[in-house]
This record gives C-alpha cells, structure tokens and sequence, in this order.
C-alpha cells in the first residue's frame, strides 16, 4: 500500500474519477474510452469533483475481470492502491487504475459499443472516428474504397498509359473492356468500376474536387512562430505526384542555405540534400489520413525549422523510435505500392531514418511527435 497525498486536482482527457459504487458497465466503457485514445488513469474513491471518498475494499480483482470479460479484447490495467492522507490528517483508501494506450485498437464493450475519450468525458465513436480506428488496426483502407461521386472521366488516362508502359503493356492501344480490366487489376477502379481513393489520388485530373482533404499547404514565416509575418503562402493540389514535386520546388526555393563570412569571403555551410525534404513530402503524402476530411497537409517554413504536419495519428503498432529504425505499416496500402511503382519511394521503411541520420550528420536535431490528431516532422534548418 503506497502512502499519498497526491490525488489530481480535476478530470482531464487522461484522468476520470469514480466513486466506489461505480458499476461494472460504467467502468468497462471508461476502459475502452482510455485504450481507444492515448490511455489514462481512473481514480477509484474519488467523486467528479475530486473530493476524496474513498474505498472500503481492495477492487483489484474486480478491475482484472472486467478488463478480462467486459472489454474486447482485453486490455491488461495497472492497478494501485494508495492511502490519501488529508491536512486534517483523515486518512483515505483510493484506488488507481492505469489503463495503457491500447495496442489492439478498436476495443468495445461486451455490449458491441465502441467509446472514445473526449476531453473529460467518453462518448460512443462516431462513424468517421469508427473509420479512423479501424484504419489504425490496418483492419481497413481508406483508399480502397470507391468514390460514388467519381467516374473514370475523373482520371487522367495519358498518365495511366505511362504507368502501364513502364511494365511493358500498350494500354492505349487496348480495348476499352481490356483498359478497365487493367484498372481493375490495379486497384485504379473498384468492382464496380468506379475509381478509388488511391486511384484518384495518383493518376486524378483534379482530385481535391472530390476529396477537397488532398493538397498541400505551404507558408512561409519571416520568424521563429506562427505569429511572424507571413513572407509567402502557395496551395499545391492536383495528382499527389504533382503535389510533391510543386511543393518540392517550392521549399528548395525558399529554404534558407546557412554561410559564414570569412574575410571578404562567403563561405556556404553544408544544408540538407533535396531528397530530405522530397522524402518528409511523400511520407506526408503516402501516410496520412485521407478520412479526415477537414485537414490538408501542411508544411510551415520558419528561420530557424521547417515542419511537415500530417492529418493523421500513427498506426497502432507504430512508436516514434520504431520510425526511427525503419519500421514501416502501410495505412494506404494501394498510395503505397502505386507510388513505389512510380519510383517515388520503397517499401523498406528507408525514408524517415535517412531524414534522421542526414540531420545527425549535420549536427541538426529533427523531431517526430503525435500532437493530437496530427503526426509532424520538425527539422532544424
């Protein structure tokens, strides 16, 4: 038995309070809300005030089973037990279950319900949440799915050609049922000869009309913040390898190359190579998550950094350090073997440790963090 004083001061997005007559559903939806999100604590013996109530009895076996039979699949909890101790010296037992961020996600109640934490409170996914959840678990892939709104006039059909060229096959010179059988093939179309979201963001005349998420934001601060001016601001849409080359160009445009001065001399300092920024712009492109409708990629050039922000959290089986080494999941499965197939990158998780030792190698920090609903890439410039 630990000895505290320490008890939160109120509930947060990572913090929820109960009192000892808490049911075993009400606990189960708590426990699934925190392993669906970034995981929390639920402090046993505590009311939504946060005025301590305490326990009278050890729970710990009772949490074990819930996590066991009432959350699917079962999570495995931290479970302490801590003795509060007041100013006026009345002492308190209170429980504290620590419920991790969930690697099995989606997790559901025994009652087939799917909750997530919002700020202090948990609410039932909606659909677009449901969507994101699976697509962490790869238990589904939001670009291969057909567009309603979309048909085969949406496509660039002179790209498509070059594409199948590069495998020897003259699809311009194939029958129209031969041409979709081949889009099929390929995942361009869906069953329904409709195209893709992966197709349409490859090989789309104007994709952002129908997925008005795809693009590119790039800005250009004259500081160190946000709040500096803003020196200059381009939106870069059409196909993705459209987007990455125009906003490739644009960052080598702009990006800063650092010198010295020595004597009447101008000595230019060794700066990243294009293939650093080349590579963050496709890993953007490549990974994000295309069902969050509101969010465009967003790449912010300041004095000091440049940023590459992603809508989007990471995969669940994927940490920061495991990026760090080269361990790679695919939450676009059909982006990433159309674009593999184009040459703009591999399969073999490659990309972001280059960024990291190109950084090392000039004495350079980067950073990968979730912030959110966002994954962002900072790079000291």
């Amino acid at each position: 038995m630990k000895i505290s004083q320490y008890v939160p001061s109120s509930e947060n997005q990572y913090i929820e309070f109960k009192e000892e007559n808490v049911s075993a559903r009400d606990l189960a939806d708590e426990i699934v809300a925190f392993a669906n999100g970034e995981g929390g604590e639920i402090w046993l013996g505590v009311n939504d005030n946060g005025t301590v109530t305490g326990i009278k009895r050890s729970y710990e076996e009772d949490v074990m089973n819930i996590c066991r039979t009432a959350v699917l699949p079962p999570v495995h909890p931290i479970y302490e037990e801590l003795t509060i101790i007041e100013q006026n010296g009345k002492q308190y037992q209170v429980a504290k279950i620590i419920i991790p961020k969930g690697e099995d996600r989606p997790y559901y109640t025994s009652r087939n319900r799917y909750y997530i934490r919002v700020g202090t409170t948990k609410r039932i996914a909606s659909r677009e949440e449901l969507v994101r959840l699976f697509q962490a678990a790869g238990l589904f892939h939001y670009d291969l799915i057909e567009l309603e709104q979309a048909l085969v006039n949406n496509l660039n059909l002179s790209e498509i050609s070059a594409y199948f060229e590069r495998y020897k096959i003259a699809y311009a010179d194939e029958s129209e049922d031969e041409r979709i059988r081949l889009m099929q093939a390929t995942d361009i179309l869906g069953k329904r000869n409709l195209p893709t979201v992966g197709g349409l963001l490859i090989f789309g005349i104007s994709p952002d009309r129908l997925l008005p998420q795809s693009g590119i934001t790039f800005a250009v601060f004259q500081g160190k913040t946000i709040g500096e001016t803003l020196r200059d601001k381009k939106e870069f849409l059409g196909s993705l390898p459209h987007q990455i080359d125009n906003s490739l160009a644009a960052i080598l445009a702009n990006i800063p190359i650092p010198s010295t001065i020595q004597g009447a001399k101008r000595i230019e300092q060794a700066t990243y190579p294009p293939k650093v920024f080349r590579e963050l712009l496709v890993n953007a492109c490549v990974h994000r998550n295309y069902s969050i409708i509101g969010s465009r990629i967003r790449v912010f050039l300041f004095q000091d950094r440049i940023e590459f922000i992603n809508p989007g959290r990471l995969p669940n089986i994927i940490t920061i350090d495991k990026l760090i080494v080269g361990t790679s999941f695919a939450r676009n499965p059909l982006l990433v073997r159309l674009m593999e197939n184009l040459g703009y990158m591999d399969k073999l998780g490659r990309g972001l440790p280059m960024v990291y030792q190109e950084a090392k190698k000039l004495n350079r920090h980067v950073i990968f963090k979730e912030d959110g609903e966002e994954f962002r890439v900072i790079l000291q410039i």
